[in-house]
Protein backbone atom coordinates (compact mmCIF):
# COMPACT_ATOMS: atom_id res chain seq x y z
CA UNK A 1 0.00 0.00 0.00
CA UNK A 2 1.36 3.29 -0.94
CA UNK A 3 2.29 5.65 1.97
CA UNK A 4 4.08 9.37 2.65
CA UNK A 5 5.17 9.83 5.35
CA UNK A 6 6.27 13.63 6.03
CA UNK A 7 7.89 15.05 8.97
CA UNK A 8 10.14 17.56 9.97
CA UNK A 9 7.73 20.59 10.21
CA UNK A 10 7.75 23.31 13.39
CA UNK A 11 7.69 26.55 14.67
CA UNK A 12 10.63 28.91 12.95
CA UNK A 13 11.51 32.13 12.96
CA UNK A 14 11.23 34.57 10.02
CA UNK A 15 14.19 34.25 7.95
CA UNK A 16 15.12 30.96 9.24
CA UNK A 17 14.99 27.70 7.96
CA UNK A 18 13.47 24.00 8.00
CA UNK A 19 14.03 20.73 6.26
CA UNK A 20 10.76 18.59 4.91
CA UNK A 21 11.54 15.27 4.46
CA UNK A 22 8.86 12.48 2.97
CA UNK A 23 9.31 8.89 3.03
CA UNK A 24 7.54 6.92 0.59
CA UNK A 25 7.02 3.03 0.82
CA UNK A 26 4.54 0.86 -1.17
CA UNK A 27 5.42 1.37 -4.51
CA UNK A 28 8.24 1.75 -6.95
CA UNK A 29 9.45 5.60 -5.96
CA UNK A 30 12.24 6.03 -8.71
CA UNK A 31 9.33 6.02 -11.47
CA UNK A 32 6.95 8.82 -10.24
CA UNK A 33 7.49 12.66 -9.97
CA UNK A 34 6.77 14.09 -7.01
CA UNK A 35 5.51 17.02 -5.05
CA UNK A 36 5.26 19.43 -1.89
CA UNK A 37 1.85 21.34 -1.65
CA UNK A 38 0.82 23.00 1.06
CA UNK A 39 -2.35 24.76 2.39
CA UNK A 40 -2.48 27.76 4.97
CA UNK A 41 -5.42 28.25 6.89
CA UNK A 42 -8.79 29.36 4.81
CA UNK A 43 -7.19 29.09 1.63
CA UNK A 44 -6.81 26.38 -1.37
CA UNK A 45 -4.07 23.89 -1.36
CA UNK A 46 -1.36 24.89 -3.66
CA UNK A 47 1.85 23.24 -5.61
CA UNK A 48 4.67 24.42 -4.09
CA UNK A 49 7.38 22.40 -5.84
CA UNK A 50 7.68 19.80 -8.06
CA UNK A 51 10.51 17.46 -9.13
CA UNK A 52 10.80 14.40 -12.07
CA UNK A 53 10.79 11.08 -11.15
CA UNK A 54 14.64 11.13 -12.28
CA UNK A 55 15.79 14.76 -10.65
CA UNK A 56 16.51 16.29 -13.72
CA UNK A 57 13.63 18.30 -13.83
CA UNK A 58 11.95 20.71 -10.90
CA UNK A 59 9.88 23.89 -10.44
CA UNK A 60 8.63 26.18 -7.94
CA UNK A 61 5.38 28.39 -7.57
CA UNK A 62 6.91 31.99 -7.94
CA UNK A 63 6.11 32.47 -4.35
CA UNK A 64 9.27 29.99 -3.42
CA UNK A 65 11.17 29.96 -5.92
CA UNK A 66 14.93 30.66 -5.44
CA UNK A 67 14.02 30.23 -1.45
CA UNK A 68 13.11 26.56 -1.74
CA UNK A 69 14.63 23.62 -3.21
CA UNK A 70 12.81 20.20 -3.62
CA UNK A 71 15.76 17.60 -4.00
CA UNK A 72 14.94 13.63 -4.17
CA UNK A 73 16.87 10.68 -2.90
CA UNK A 74 15.83 7.86 -5.52
CA UNK A 75 18.20 5.21 -3.49
CA UNK A 76 16.54 5.71 -0.21
CA UNK A 77 12.58 6.99 -1.28
CA UNK A 78 12.59 9.95 0.23
CA UNK A 79 12.38 13.75 -1.11
CA UNK A 80 12.96 16.88 0.47
CA UNK A 81 11.94 20.13 0.60
CA UNK A 82 14.41 22.84 2.08
CA UNK A 83 13.09 26.15 2.98
CA UNK A 84 15.14 29.14 3.40
CA UNK A 85 13.88 32.81 4.53
CA UNK A 86 11.12 32.01 5.77
CA UNK A 87 8.16 34.24 6.30
CA UNK A 88 4.62 34.13 7.60
CA UNK A 89 3.02 33.45 4.74
CA UNK A 90 4.84 30.73 4.19
CA UNK A 91 3.34 29.23 7.58
CA UNK A 92 0.64 26.49 5.70
CA UNK A 93 0.40 22.44 6.46
CA UNK A 94 2.60 21.14 3.93
CA UNK A 95 2.05 17.79 2.04
CA UNK A 96 4.08 15.63 0.32
CA UNK A 97 2.14 13.80 -3.16
CA UNK A 98 2.03 11.67 -6.29
CA UNK A 99 -0.31 10.89 -8.33
CA UNK A 100 -3.74 10.80 -6.10
CA UNK A 101 -1.63 9.82 -2.90
CA UNK A 102 -0.91 12.40 -0.28
CA UNK A 103 0.85 12.03 3.24
CA UNK A 104 -0.71 13.03 6.65
CA UNK A 105 1.35 17.01 6.69
CA UNK A 106 3.36 18.99 8.29
CA UNK A 107 2.40 22.09 9.85
CA UNK A 108 5.11 24.44 9.21
CA UNK A 109 4.69 27.76 11.51
CA UNK A 110 6.77 31.03 10.44
CA UNK A 111 6.67 33.43 14.07
CA UNK A 112 8.43 35.54 16.31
Amino acid sequence: QEQLVEIGGGLVQPGGSLKLTCAASGFTFPNYDMRWYRQAPGKERELVAFIRNDGTVTDYAPSVKGRFTILRDNANNVVYLLMNSLNSEDTAVYYCNFMNHWGQGTQVTVSS
